[in-house]
C-alpha cells in the first residue's frame, strides 16, 4: 500500500527552501529597517511633576537632561539625582517596549535569539 501525501507535499522541495530563505530575508530586512528607524528615534519622560526631563535614544543613550531652577537644592542633591534616575529609566523603558512590540509584530511573535 503506496501513502498518499495531501496535494502540494512532496513536489518541489528545492522551491519550499528557496521560498522559505525568500521568507526570512525579507523578515530579516524588515526587522534591520525597523531597528534602524527606532534608534534614530528619541523617547522623552519626566520625572517630579515635569522638573526633571530627559530625552534617550532607541539605541539606549542619554541626549538630554533638562532641570528646572527651582528643584536644584544644595541641601537635598539625593531627591535631584533620583528624579533625573526616574526619568531616565523612564525614556528606557519607553523605547525598550516599543522596540520590543515593533520587532514582536514584524516576526509574528517568533522568538528569534539575537534580535531583541
Amino acid at each position: 500500500m503506496k501513502a498518499r501525501l495531501p496535494k502540494g507535499y512532496g513536489s518541489g522541495g528545492a522551491n519550499n527552501i528557496q521560498q522559505l530563505a525568500r521568507q526570512a530575508q525579507k523578515l530579516q530586512d524588515d526587522m534591520e529597517a525597523v531597528s534602524a528607524e527606532l534608534e534614530a528615534k528619541e523617547y522623552e519622560a519626566a520625572a517630579g511633576g515635569g522638573a526633571v526631563k530627559v530625552a534617550v535614544t532607541g539605541k539606549m543613550e542619554l541626549v538630554k537632561v533638562e532641570i528646572s531652577p527651582e528643584v536644584v537644592d544644595p541641601e537635598d542633591v539625593e531627591m535631584l539625582a533620583d528624579l533625573v534616575m526616574a526619568a531616565a529609566n523612564e525614556a528606557l523603558r519607553s523605547a525598550a517596549k516599543e522596540k520590543e512590540e515593533r520587532m514582536e509584530s514584524i516576526s509574528g511573535g517568533l522568538n528569534i535569539p539575537g534580535m531583541f
